[in-house]
C-alpha cells in the first residue's frame, strides 16, 4: 500500500512543561522543534510533491528540494519542517518570502536563500506504508536512511533525545536565537495518526516588556492588549498582541487605561487580525504610558512576536523610556 497526497500530518498539543515520562505510549522521546513550515515530501520515480500541513502544493516554490528529492534512489514519503537559514538562525520571514515565489523567481530565491527539510519521520519506504509501525521503528528506519546517505544535502535529520536533561536544555531560550522554538515529545510506541493531536509540543518561553498602545474590546472592558515598542526613529511599532485577558485583569486595567489623544500615532492605522488572515483587527488606541510585562515564545521576526503573548503584570517601576527599542 502506498500513500498519495494530500495526507493530514500528525499534530501536537501545546503544553506548558515537559510531560511525565509515562504520559505517552512507551518511553518519552523529544525532538527539537525548528521554526519553519510543516511539510510532507512524496519522493518517487516520476512523482515529487512537497505538501504543506493544509495540503497545499509547495513544490514550485522550493525547486531545490524537488530536485534533491528526484534523485534519492529510493521511494520515500517523509515528514518534516521546511526551514531557511539566514544570518545565523532559521529565519521564518525569509521562509515566507520563499513560499510566495514561483518560476524564475523561485529559482533565483533558491540560489540566494536555499531551503532545507529537517526530517523527523518516515511514513513510507520502498512502497511500504509505515504509519502503523511504532515511532521507535520509524525513527530507526529514518536514521538508517541518513546513515546510508540516501538522505542528505538538502535533508537534515531532526535531533532527538531520551535524556530529560537534554530536553530541558533544548527549552533554554538561547536556542530560540538559533530558531529552535522548543521540543515535540513523542512516545516510542506511538503510531503515526494523521490529523490527530497526539504528540506534545512545549515551547521555550521568555519574559519581556512592551508599551500598551491599544486594546481590543473597550477601555472599560479590555479583551486583549496591543503591545508596542518605539523604534530608533521614535515611531511606535506594534510588536505583539496578548491572549484574552482574565476577568480580574480586565477590571484592574480598566481603571488604569486612558483614551488616546489626537496625537496618538495609531489613529487611522490598520492591523491584521492574525498571521495568514485577511481580516482587520478592531481595536482602540490608548495613551502609551503603561508598561506591561509579558510571557512569550521565541518565535520573533524582526522584533515582532509571531504568536499571541501572555500578559503577566504592569511594570509600574518602569517608564516608557525604559523599554528597549525595536531598532530601525
Amino acid at each position: 500500500m502506498t500513500l498519495f497526497p494530500p495526507i493530514e500530518p500528525m499534530l501536537a498539543e501545546a503544553h506548558r512543561a515537559l510531560p511525565a515520562d509515562n504520559t505517552l505510549p512507551g518511553y518519552l522521546v523529544a525532538e527539537q522543534k525548528p521554526d519553519g513550515f510543516r511539510a510532507v515530501l512524496f519522493a518517487r520515480v516520476g512523482q515529487v510533491m512537497l505538501q504543506s500541513r493544509h495540503g497545499r502544493d509547495l513544490t514550485p516554490a522550493f525547486p531545490e528540494i524537488a530536485a534533491a528529492a528526484s534523485v534519492l534512489g529510493e521511494d520515500l514519503v517523509v515528514d518534516g519542517e521546511l526551514v531557511v537559514p539566514h544570518e545565523g538562525r532559521l529565519h521564518f520571514g525569509q521562509l515566507q518570502n520563499r513560499a510566495r515565489r514561483r518560476g524564475r523567481g523561485a529559482v533565483a530565491a533558491a540560489a540566494e536563500h536555499p531551503a532545507y527539510l529537517i526530517v523527523f519521520d518516515v511514513l513510507e519506504a520502498g512502497g511500504v506504508e509505515l504509519m502503523d509501525r511504532p515511532y521507535r521503528e520509524r525513527r530507526a528506519l529514518l536514521e538508517d536512511l541518513f546513515a546510508r546517505e540516501v538522505l542528505g544535502g538538502a535533508f537534515t535529520l531532526c535531533p532527538a533525545t531520551t535524556d530529560r536533561v537534554t530536553m530541558l536544555d533544548w527549552l533554554d531560550p538561547a536556542w530560540g536565537a538559533a530558531g529552535i522554538e522548543g521540543v515535540v515529545c513523542k512516545g516510542s510506541d506511538q503510531k503515526y495518526l494523521p490529523g490527530k493531536r497526539a504528540w506534545i509540543k512545549v515551547r521555550s518561553r521568555v519574559t519581556a516588556e512592551g508599551v500598551i498602545g491599544g486594546v481590543t474590546g473597550t477601555l472599560a472592558v479590555p479583551a486583549s492588549l496591543l503591545l508596542a515598542r518605539y523604534d530608533d526613529a521614535g515611531r511606535l511599532r506594534l510588536i505583539a498582541r496578548s491572549t484574552p485577558l482574565p476577568t480580574a485583569v480586565r477590571r484592574d486595567l480598566a481603571g488604569r487605561l486612558h483614551p488616546a489623544d489626537a496625537g496618538h500615532p495609531w489613529h487611522g492605522r490598520r492591523f491584521s487580525a492574525g498571521w495568514g488572515t485577511g481580516g482587520e483587527l478592531q481595536y482602540h488606541p490608548v495613551a502609551p504610558d503603561l508598561v506591561a510585562e509579558f510571557l512569550a515564545d521565541t518565535a520573533v521576526d524582526d522584533g515582532v512576536y509571531r504568536h499571541p503573548v501572555q500578559f503577566l503584570r504592569l511594570r509600574d517601576d518602569l517608564g516608557v523610556k525604559d523599554v528597549p527599542t525595536t531598532g530601525t
